[in-house]
């Protein structure tokens, strides 16, 4: 029964279809472009993915609540060897730290399984004291989301997940409905993945961790189904940037849950605008590693000049960078060249202005 309201839920109108495959071809485009380019050097791609590894655990944990900044979780990271962590922001921050490191680096050696997720959730929850009795288990008690009045009193409930006694028949086939859909190709991955994402925060199958370990399903997934740019820009980071639409997503689509009418365009839409962002993120990568793979070292010091400038004259250059007129005129005349500055105006008057939105 629930494998066919999962499927029935992806039957889109013609108009919505049309909206939804223009997102998924332009993250499709940035993929294909990565995959086949791989123009991003070794020395920028292990920056790239510690970088990474901090911003998208400080943003993942700070959705649920955590109160580290990303300084904090960077230092934290350089520390994490001492395997000591006084509060429950450390404790939950080194585990999301640890798992999602661990499926950057091993993502190809691990077969999606209901025993993988309940191993994500075990390791994320790893060195969190107060989670000791349920980490790496389904729930054995309500979680339901309720809402509180300024006394503490419930008032009322959100959302009311999937109860304990059906989780492990409700998670046994989503994961069946999951890797079935990705190895026939009947509906794009990314409409499986958003699916199940989703499906998986409705059932909220832990009694807690569910939006931690969501993320880290949602950057394994993506990676098993050949989206190889998500290491180098932040998922996370881009969740926690549009918070308030998050839920508002989640929202909207879980009041029709399980209802004879499902709609989840809502959330489809979401995850697809992230991802979308995601990707403009990664060609913009692209873009500027292609630009200082071009450049000389002097080069690059004027094209840096330019991307702090609104518009600038040559002798602003000079002034600025201490090179000599020749050199700076040579620089100008490269960036020129290759369309990544503008002339404005002629002689004396004349200036230069960054050219922005520039393609691959």
């Amino acid at each position: 029964m629930q494998k066919n309201r999962l499927t029935k839920r992806l039957l889109f109108d013609q108009g919505d279809m049309v909206k939804i495959y223009r997102l998924i071809s332009d993250i499709d485009a940035v993929n294909k472009n990565w995959q086949i380019n791989k123009r991003v050097s070794p020395q920028m791609i292990s920056r790239l993915k510690t970088s990474v590894l901090i911003t998208s655990t400080g943003s993942s944990t700070r959705i649920e609540g955590s109160k580290l900044s990303d300084e904090e979780v960077e230092e934290l990271y350089n520390k994490l060897r001492i395997k000591k962590f006084k509060t429950r922001d450390e404790q939950e921050v080194a585990g999301y730290l640890e798992m999602l490191q661990k499926v950057f680096n091993s993502w190809s050696k691990i077969n999606f399984s209901e025993n993988v997720i309940k191993g994500f959730h075990k390791e994320i929850m790893k060195y969190s004291e107060k989670d000791r009795y349920h980490k790496g288990n389904y729930k054995f008690g309500s979680n339901r989301v309720e809402a509180v009045d300024a006394q503490g009193k419930v008032v009322g409930v959100i959302f009311d997940p999937t109860p304990p006694h059906l989780v492990d028949k409700e998670m046994s086939e989503l994961v069946a409905w999951t890797k079935e859909n990705l190895n026939n190709n009947q509906y794009h991955p990314l409409l499986v993945i958003a699916n199940f994402i989703f499906e998986f925060l409705a059932i909220h199958p832990f009694r807690d961790g569910n939006g931690r370990v969501s993320r880290i399903l949602t950057n394994f997934l993506l990676l098993k189904s050949g989206y190889e740019f998500i290491p180098y820009v932040s998922h996370e980071k881009i969740v926690e940037e549009n918070k308030t639409d998050y839920y508002l997503a989640l929202n909207k689509t879980q009041k029709t849950w399980k209802t004879k009418k499902e709609n989840i365009l809502p959330w489809i839409y979401f995850f697809l605008k992230m991802l979308s962002k995601q990707a403009d993120l990664t060609l913009e990568l692209v873009n500027q590693e292609n630009i200082e793979s071009l450049l000389s070292e002097k080069q690059l010091l004027v094209w840096n000049f330019a991307l702090t400038s609104k518009d600038f004259q040559r002798a602003d250059v000079i002034k600025a960078t201490g090179l000599k007129p020749r050199t700076v005129e040579e620089s100008i005349k490269k960036l020129l060249q290759m369309k990544k500055i503008q002339k404005l105006g002629q002689g004396r008057a004349t200036r230069y202005r960054v050219v922005m939105n520039n393609g691959a």
